[in-house]
């Protein structure tokens, strides 16, 4: 099993910044992918940004140029830097785990940002 524990949300003008915090404890495997997605109510869950522990990443097209994922593999800790918000990033913002071992995804609680204009 694998916790995930998310920090950083809150309330944010537009145009401003915000970075979001999760770590990870338990059954750490040194190889996995760690990200974030969002969801907005009425609409699925979608990808925001991953990495993998080798330190590759993908963003998706909403968010590329302005956010930047980021890890500390000591720490098992990822980082989601959000430049430039705007209304669309309001959301619950999900901490996602995915131990490549066994195939499973962990989910943290979410943390929900909102984006006010």
């Amino acid at each position: 099993q694998v916790q995930l524990v998310e920090s950083g949300g809150g309330l944010v003008q537009a145009g401003g910044s915000l970075k979001l915090s999760c770590a990870a404890s338990g059954s750490i495997f040194g190889i996995n992918v760690m990200g974030w997605y969002r969801r907005v109510p009425g609409k699925e869950r979608e990808l925001v940004a991953r990495i993998t522990s080798g330190g590759s990443s993908n963003y998706a097209d909403s968010v590329k140029g302005r956010t930047t994922i980021s890890r500390d593999n000591a720490k098992n800790t990822v980082y989601l830097q959000m430049n430039s918000l705007n209304s669309e990033d309001t959301a619950v913002y999900y901490c996602n785990y995915y131990d490549v071992r066994y195939r499973v995804d962990y989910w943290g609680i979410g943390t929900l940002v909102t984006v006010s204009s």
